[in-house]
């Protein structure tokens, strides 16, 4: 029980160890050096497509040692947490949709002041809050109808994972927007949704 909980915490940190060196921006430097403007096209696909096969020994790994059952939630119940699982799932599409200049590689390179710079244009899920990704995260996580304790410790870790990674994902919107963004934090709420009068 010990062993295959060690292990699991081993694969969630080798997970969050090569996805946010993948995330970092000395990395997508030396792309930019390397690729070009052909790393643009190719770095999410290639991102999100590393990121889904580093974590699939994760979810095996779980499926074969959950762990003791803690609890599951009776019906309806339970189906209304896969609802709103569902749901956030459907959230994250739309964030990148509504906001694809945040994640462009020379933008966040350049910086506030640079040619190339754009402005913050918040729009879409951003009029509500500031981090979906963050907020989606947690729901899919934690509106899971059961849990085992293998299941909950990593969990606990992947929240905490998702948590300081949108305190990191802020600070660099800051050096990327400046004080335009410094403005919008303080307009809307990081992950608790409510919409700003201002946008």
């Amino acid at each position: 029980m010990v062993s295959s909980t060690i292990i699991l915490v081993f694969c969630l940190v080798a997970f969050a160890a090569i996805h946010s060196f993948l995330a970092s921006l000395p990395f997508k430097r030396r792309l930019m050096r390397v690729l070009g403007s052909r790393a643009e096209t190719l770095y999410m696909p290639a991102y999100s497509l590393i990121a889904v096969i580093t974590i699939l020994p994760l979810v095996y790994l779980l499926y074969k040692n959950p762990g003791p059952l803690l609890y599951i939630v009776p019906s309806p119940w339970r189906w209304l947490m896969v609802g709103v699982q569902l749901a956030a799932a459907l959230v994250a599409p739309r964030a990148l949709q509504d906001a694809p200049h945040r994640f462009r590689i020379g933008a966040q390179l350049a910086g506030p002041n640079a040619n190339n710079a754009e402005s913050l244009k918040i729009q879409g899920i951003y009029r509500w809050v500031r981090d979906p990704f963050l907020l989606t995260g947690l729901i899919i996580i934690w509106f899971t109808p059961f849990m085992t304790v293998n299941l909950l410790v990593i969990y606990l870790l992947a929240s905490i994972y998702l948590y300081l990674g949108s305190l990191h994902w802020e600070t660099r919107l800051v050096a990327q927007f400046g004080d335009e963004y410094r403005k919008y934090q303080q307009r809307v709420h990081r992950m608790i949704p409510g919409k700003s009068e201002h946008y």
